[in-house]
């Protein structure tokens, strides 16, 4: 039996404002309100990432390597425009803060319910891609992840 599922059905929140949860965890992020950011086309990949330290003794050669810094990465999100789409909205306004706004990506995937990643983020750009005359208006929304991921599996 494959555990692979599709995308399909997956979502893009972001909180309403930028006042952080009570606390970092399921319960927190639970009870912060959310708008769904529309048109979303896709997400792409995000996580923690580590930085490669490397040590060479004159003595040995030998590449000795370690783990450093990490970053958890960002979103560069394509939607197609829509700067009325209440999320996107929420989105507009959120770029011009310095403060982290909150998100939740939810991936459809429950019977009762989904799978969530939860985390802070930086609105970063909000960027407008005119393309041909045979394409959708789009635009990207950059968030730079600012804090931890929090999963909560499906059910």
């Amino acid at each position: 039996m494959s555990l692979a599922t599709t995308s399909a059905g997956t979502t893009l929140f972001i909180s309403t404002t930028s006042t952080p949860p009570a606390t970092f965890d399921a319960a927190g992020y639970a009870a912060l309100t959310w708008e769904e950011i529309g048109e979303v086309v896709s997400i792409p990949e995000f996580g923690k990432t580590f930085n490669l330290v490397t040590h060479n003794p004159l003595g040995d050669r030998r590449t000795y390597k370690r783990k450093g810094s990490y970053n958890e990465g960002n979103l560069a999100t394509q939607v197609a425009r829509a700067p009325s789409d209440a999320g996107q909205a929420v989105a507009i306004v959120a770029l011009e803060s310095d403060i982290p706004y909150y998100f939740k990506v939810d991936f459809g995937d429950g019977t009762t319910t989904n799978t969530l990643q939860n985390f802070p983020g930086l609105v970063m750009s909000y960027t407008t891609n005119t393309g041909s005359v045979d394409q959708i208006r789009t635009a990207s929304i950059t968030i730079e992840i600012d804090g931890s991921i929090v999963e909560v599996a499906a059910t």
